[in-house]
């Protein structure tokens, strides 16, 4: 049997954006080179046109198209990657005029998740992304169906799964939603579960490249992949975390966030999400490093209010402060800490138990019968799991918290 040898063809590629008088358009081309580099792109150069609305047919005009295919041409470039989601014609336009290759951010964004999901969830969550992504541009085999090719934007689902007929795709997005409905109804239950045994959760949220999984694996060792990239661990985390009065919590690792996520990620992902949603306390972590690390707290907030998460209790935390200059993070509100250092440590569980809700503790009561009227208060302001009558008296299992269960202290069972 002949062994034959894969050559793997390095990206080369070209950034191009249009420029509509957004304030954050440097930053977001910032990102988007390091987007690709994530993706293993080597970035030749960015173009950027100011215009005062994309062209629609090609996003930009003419005479930027020509200067493009010309740096294409110049510096080997085998692929475009736009800073705007782009519409099915506009990216067929684009590649019949420059004969390269083109994607989107949002198609960027996708292939990298494809490439860091590693749990059947993610992989499920991903999938569905890409495909409801893909749907409306199955509309030939131009240079962007090929998959031929490989490269970026090409993982995840496979040839059949793209390039067959729309009623294949839709049934396959079709089957997804199912399994996602039934790891969704799973979570909940879990969720629900740690209610009742009155477990504490801690969401942690924030900017992609914050560092929190790095903060995950400082405080709880929990072994996560840590690296300085985007995207750099896709999967949700859970550890418990014991404080300094003794109580504990488990603490959350969720994906990150970024400026301009596609709406496909935020639905296929909404079971991964809601783990912040439903999470007891949020800590919104930022690299105060980053010289638009203010920005970051606004979108991951933003995020989360688009998520119905405003309401909750939400930490603020400056991280990477061994790094930042001091006067850049002056007059911002937040526990300041460096995650790689151990910095401020201190404060931050000191913020979280001062966030804490009411103490909620599983016991069981027995209340004689010349007494049973206490067991109003359990019904008033607990949860009951079972009761019995027995010969001495009415035996309660419930969810009780610690002010009542210091009321009905007698009643403990021993």
């Amino acid at each position: 049997m002949e062994l034959y040898e894969t050559k793997q063809v390095q990206t080369t590629a070209l950034l191009a954006g249009v420029d509509l008088g957004e304030s954050d358009t440097e930053e977001s081309m910032a990102e988007l080179r390091e987007l690709a580099r994530t993706a293993g792109a080597e970035v030749a150069g960015i173009m950027l046109q100011k215009r005062p609305s994309p062209d629609p047919a090609t996003c930009v005009g003419s005479g930027f198209l020509e200067e493009m295919t010309a740096f294409c041409q110049n510096n080997e470039v085998n692929l475009i990657i736009f800073d705007r989601e782009l519409s099915p014609i506009q990216m067929r336009n684009i590649e019949d005029a420059t004969d390269i290759r083109t994607i989107d951010r949002t198609m960027l964004i996708l292939d990298i998740f494809a490439g860091r999901a590693r749990s059947s969830e993610g992989k499920l969550q991903v999938e569905l992304a890409q495909l409801r992504y893909m749907l409306p541009r199955l509309t030939g085999k131009g240079i962007a169906m090929s998959r031929l090719g490989g490269g970026i934007g090409t993982r995840g689902p496979g040839e059949t799964k793209l390039e067959t007929d729309r009623r294949h795709i839709r049934g396959r997005i079709d089957g997804l939603k199912e399994k996602l409905a039934e790891v969704a109804s799973q979570r909940g239950r879990q969720r629900e579960r740690r209610k009742r045994d009155g477990v504490v959760t801690v969401a942690i949220v924030g900017y992609t490249n914050a560092g929190k999984s790095t903060l995950l694996n400082a405080l709880t060792d929990a072994g996560v992949l840590s690296e300085d990239m985007l995207f750099a661990t896709l999967d949700p985390t859970a550890r418990a975390l014991t404080l300094p009065s003794g109580s504990s919590v488990m603490l959350v690792d969720t994906v990150g966030f970024i400026r301009r996520l596609p709406h496909h990620l935020i639905e296929a992902f909404k079971s991964t999400l809601e783990e912040a949603v439903q999470a007891d306390i949020i800590l919104n972590v930022c690299d105060g490093s980053s010289p638009v690390f203010r920005d970051h707290l606004r979108i991951t907030g933003e995020l989360l209010a688009e998520l119905g998460a405003e309401n909750k209790p939400i930490i603020t935390v400056i991280n990477k402060i061994d790094a930042a200059n001091a006067d850049d993070i002056l007059g911002v509100d937040g526990v300041r800490i460096s995650a790689k250092q151990g910095q401020g440590f201190d404060r931050l569980l000191a913020a979280i138990e001062e966030a804490l809700p009411v103490k909620k503790l599983r016991v069981e009561l027995l209340f004689p019968f010349s007494d049973i009227g206490q067991s109003a208060m359990v019904r008033d302001n607990g949860t009951i799991f079972a009761e019995e009558y027995t010969a001495d008296g009415l035996l309660m299992d419930c969810l009780i918290d610690t002010i009542t269960a210091e009321r009905l202290k007698q009643y403990l069972k021993q």
